[in-house]
């Protein structure tokens, strides 16, 4: 029963011991929990140029996980950040494709490589 709990939800994490911040997601960017990372990368903002979204852990992402990204984005980018997506996987990868949007996040740590 608790992993089924734990598929349900997302958490959302902010490593700040680097100068550009990381945020980690874990479980489901989906309708319903997608506010959390707004919310998280909206307090880093403004403040550094780049902030990563790890997606290493993000197991799913529907259309309301989709518009939370476009809407950090674009939050980030009108003060001056840059939004760098980090380990996405295929599924979110196809998502991002289909919808042309892949081209207006720089993707970094392909292949599950982790940030240096």
């Amino acid at each position: 029963m608790p992993e089924k709990a734990a598929e349900s939800s997302l958490t959302v994490e902010i490593d700040r011991s680097r100068a550009t911040p990381v945020v980690r997601c874990t479980g489901r960017l989906v309708a319903g929990l997608s506010d959390r990372l707004y919310d998280q990368v909206r307090i880093l903002v403004p403040g550094p140029k780049y902030i990563v979204i790890d997606c290493t852990h993000l197991s799913r992402m529907d259309s309301t996980g989709l518009g939370t990204l476009v809407r950090v984005y674009v939050h980030a980018k009108s003060a001056g950040c840059n939004i760098q997506l980090m380990n996405i996987g295929p599924s979110i990868r196809q998502l991002l494709r289909i919808t042309e949007l892949l081209s207006a996040f720089t993707i970094i740590g392909e292949n599950n490589i982790k940030l240096g």
